[in-house]
């Protein structure tokens, strides 16, 4: 699998100098420092000010545009930091596809740390309530990606070599989803921004939709540990069964993907958060 990872526009920092500078006049960059790099984006801290994401492949091009579109209205509605778009910029012969900065969010990725349970608890409250989805919904596809679409998981977990017989036959019994809420659509370790347990951010928003809930509190196994999920759901709300396993078979799926990556890759301390949350979502531990 190692190919779905490469870079289709490789950008370091000197081109994100270059690209910054030539898109916006008023922003010196000198000083530019890689912050993180995925599957689909490569982020830098320019001036110590802001956060500037650049697509890495083509694929994620129009969520791209659904974070630039949509950001702004969901930070307002969320007691969380999110990357907001102030610089928005627009494709040219130097770079084929749009790319955007945003004031930069203090904190580290959580991949490894504790998370303040509550305060996650809350923020998807807000961004799943229905005030948000009547104010953004009509904007976003459905499930695009089928995340929460058991015909689409379960045979990708096999793929994935993921063994969690009990899970898989609960997981055969569900009905459809139902796409209900707005959502994140990948949320994981490596989306939530930290400083201490504090949680200072949710970023990351290239596969924002309307979906199930479960979607995104799938993050409740694939990050949180067995105490901080009582205080979660306190904070969050009680929810169904249904939802228990549709969310745990997305952890256990986004968990997967990211052993394969940081195993790719040679990041270790992915490896190891990822390992443990794969655990969490089968085991129900």
């Amino acid at each position: 699998m190692a190919e779905i990872w490469s870079a289709e526009q490789h950008v370091d920092k000197e081109r994100a100098r270059r690209l910054i500078r030539a898109r916006f006049e008023e922003l010196a960059a000198d000083a530019v420092e890689l912050v993180s790099e995925g599957w689909d984006y490569v982020a830098f801290r320019v001036d110590g000010e802001w956060a500037f994401r650049f697509p890495r492949r083509e694929a994620v091009v129009p969520g791209t545009e659904r974070e630039i579109a949509l950001l702004p209205a969901l930070a307002e509605r969320l007691p969380v930091g999110l990357p907001a778009p102030v610089f928005v910029g627009r494709p040219a012969s130097d770079f084929p596809w749009p790319f955007y900065g945003a004031r930069y969010l203090e904190g580290v990725e959580a991949t490894g740390r504790p998370v303040e349970p509550t305060a996650l608890g809350v923020a998807l409250r807000a961004l799943h309530a229905p005030e948000t989805l009547e104010a953004v919904g009509d904007a976003l596809p459905a499930d695009p990606l089928g995340r929460v679409d058991m015909s689409v998981r379960l045979p990708r977990l096999e793929e994935l070599g993921v063994e969690a017989p009990a899970l898989i036959a609960s997981a055969r019994e569900l009905p459809p989803a139902r796409h209900t809420a707005v959502c994140h659509g990948d949320l994981h370790m490596r989306q939530l921004l930290v400083a201490g347990s504090e949680l200072t951010g949710i970023v990351d928003w290239v596969d924002v939709c309307r979906s199930d809930p479960a979607v995104d509190l799938s993050v409740a196994w694939s990050t949180l540990d067995r105490a901080s999920r009582p205080a979660f759901f306190a904070a969050y709300g009680e929810i169904a069964e249904e939802t228990r396993v549709r969310a745990r078979v997305v952890a256990a799926s986004l968990c997967a993907m990211l052993v394969d990556w940081a195993e790719k890759e040679e990041v270790p301390r992915v490896l190891e958060a990822a390992v443990a949350g794969l655990r969490c979502a089968v085991d129900d531990e």
